[in-house]
């Protein structure tokens, strides 16, 4: 398989190209030659074909040939609403649940969260993330990148979510929680909220279930903030393969 590469532009079967910097890098670490084939795909549920025509210190020039629509993603939109785990567990996160296939992913800021953003700091590590999604994008044969969302905090979030909303709501919880949650057949989309580490406080767990949140549990044991929502999208992507 040709190797595949992000690009955040229009494009058409004919047109000469000059690849962004990222994906030029990447070519060349490869040493690529003129003539050698590549993917391109920006997001829109298409893959291009794509031929190398000149090789430069730094820029790298393609020829794009012809498209094919491609679907990867799951049938189901799912948007995970997560306390922002620290260090570098938000990056192995995020490149998992792309790889598993979000839809979107939502950082947030709760009363027990080790990370905390805003500002330019927040900017920074949202482009950063953007960054590690793309990557992963490429890697697993997605067509289209989960989109991560502004960094918010809990409190934010619950009060700016729409009341009438067909999609189902699920709150990743150890109190009180249904061990089996169905999904109604009528659901097109899915909004799962996770805590940090140390979870959810019961006033924000209050707070999500007046927003519509239904509690779940993923099992008896406790899983890390960053294991805990994956765990979910496994399900999930396997109950598809199940029900094909």
């Amino acid at each position: 398989m040709p190797p595949r590469f992000f690009v955040d532009q229009p494009l058409q079967a004919g047109a000469q190209l000059s690849l962004p910097a990222g994906a030029a890098r990447h070519v060349q670490v490869l040493r690529l030659q003129p003539g050698a084939a590549i993917t391109l795909f920006n997001g829109d549920g298409a893959e291009w074909l794509a031929t190398v025509t000149q090789m430069g210190r730094s820029d790298v020039a393609v020829q794009i040939g012809s498209s094919t629509p491609v679907d990867r993603e799951l049938a189901l939109a799912v948007t995970l609403a997560l306390g922002m785990p620290a260090n570098e567990r938000m990056d192995g996160l995020i490149e998992k649940a792309t790889e598993l296939g979000v839809s979107a992913i939502q950082p947030l800021m709760c009363e027990r969260s080790v990370l905390r953003l805003s500002g330019e700091r927040a900017q920074k590590k949202r482009v950063h993330w953007e960054g590690v999604a793309i990557a992963a994008s490429e890697q697993c044969g997605r067509t289209r990148v989960p989109r991560i969302k502004p960094v918010c905090s809990i409190g934010e979030w619950l009060a700016q979510l729409p009341i009438n909303d067909s999609g189902a709501r699920w709150l990743l919880s150890l109190r009180d929680a249904q061990a089996r949650p169905v999904l109604a057949a009528a659901a097109s989309s899915l909004v799962c909220l996770s805590g940090p580490e140390g979870g959810l406080t019961e006033s924000e767990e209050q707070a999500a279930r007046a927003a519509g949140f239904v509690p779940i549990s993923l099992g008896a044991r406790v899983l890390r903030a960053d294991t805990a929502p994956l765990a979910l999208l496994s399900h999930l992507a396997l109950s598809e393969q199940g029900r094909r």
